[in-house]
């Protein structure tokens, strides 16, 4: 299989913008492409996105292929599937990842069975191996309660990569790089959904997935009320709100408040967890966090044995006193 080279990148676009998950996955690309000293691509899928070639460029990407075409606006998964699909075969990259997102998780698999290979999804860290030259994909399995490494001996090698688990590169915007475009070449027949209306999530303040700092409360703080005073907190550090299922689902909070394996997936730099066990499906979704301080009453909780700091005690005690505290410290 030596007439595969290189990695490819599977770009997203939001908003007009490359998405925080694409520039995370040039930054892995880059290094999975210098330890195998071959070439990074990248590939931009949408209408009116040619411009955005140079800032992939400036991320790390050697080449950019852009695939601009008016019936590729909104992701579909018919049109997707055939222009990559086909890029693939005509470009035949060693190596393709994906972001784990709702774009990734559809198109993945199905790349996967139409080239004859296989594909590892929910990847938390990829490296290649210094013998074989193969991709080592290091996945969550049980839960998250242990890690497995997979590696697939057909080419093209194609991973999902979990938001907040690579770092992008620093922005060089004086990188060179080479573009080019691909004709798409749809017919609009073959798509066979259409986009009849678009929902935009309200958020107010700081993004979940992208706060620098998290205050997410559990099961046991007992009510809507009690969020009020993790939001106190989270407002004095500039972070978001976060919760464990329970208070989603009893409509404490807002479904998208939601940290773990069925919601965001967070790596703040500070993660304050109050009242809240430490499931393995909650931990899933903020294992990443730089620091973790964990306010509960049971020191055999299992979020006591995964933070740098515990605090034992009733959080209707500690969190006040530890409000203040900050109070004090950011005022003087």
């Amino acid at each position: 299989m030596s007439e595969y080279k290189g990695v490819m990148v599977y770009g997203e676009v939001t908003n007009g913008k490359l998405s925080a998950i694409t520039t995370e996955l040039l930054g892995c690309g880059r290094k999975l492409s210098d330890d195998l000293g071959q070439e990074l691509c990248a590939v931009l899928v949408g209408s009116g996105i040619s411009g955005l070639a140079q800032e992939a460029i400036a991320f790390g990407a050697d080449k950019v292929y852009v695939i601009d075409d008016p019936l590729l606006k909104d992701y579909q998964t018919d049109s997707n599937v055939l222009v990559i699909e086909k890029l693939v075969k005509q470009v035949m990259p060693q190596i393709l990842i994906l972001g784990q997102t709702s774009i990734g998780r559809d198109l993945a698999p199905r790349l996967a069975f139409r080239l004859e290979t296989a594909a590892s999804m929910d990847c938390v860290e990829l490296a290649i191996d210094p013998d074989s030259k193969l991709l080592l994909q290091t996945r969550p399995v049980y839960g998250g309660n242990a890690r497995a490494i997979f590696t697939c001996e057909s080419y093209p090698q194609i991973a999902t990569v979990r938001a907040k688990t690579m770092a992008p590169l620093a922005r060089d915007a004086s990188r060179k790089g080479e573009v080019i475009t691909i004709e798409a070449g749809l017919d609009p027949s073959v798509i066979r959904t259409k986009v009849v209306e678009k929902v935009s999530e309200e958020v107010a303040g700081i993004k979940l997935e992208e706060a620098g700092v998290v205050v997410t409360g559990g099961r046991g703080i007992g009510g809507a009320e009690g969020f009020k005073q993790l939001e106190e907190l989270a407002k004095l550090l500039k972070g978001a709100i976060g919760a464990t299922r329970p208070p989603c689902d009893n409509g404490w909070v807002p479904d998208g408040a939601q940290v773990g394996l069925t919601g965001k997936i967070v790596a703040p730099d500070l993660y304050i967890a109050v009242a809240l066990s430490g499931s393995s499906q909650h931990m899933s979704g903020c294992s990443g966090s730089k620091n973790i301080i964990a306010i509960n009453k049971d020191p055999e909780a299992n979020i006591m044995k995964v933070a740098r700091f515990g605090i034992v005690g009733d959080w209707k005690k500690v969190l006040p006193a530890f409000t203040e505290k900050v109070k004090e410290l950011l005022g003087g």
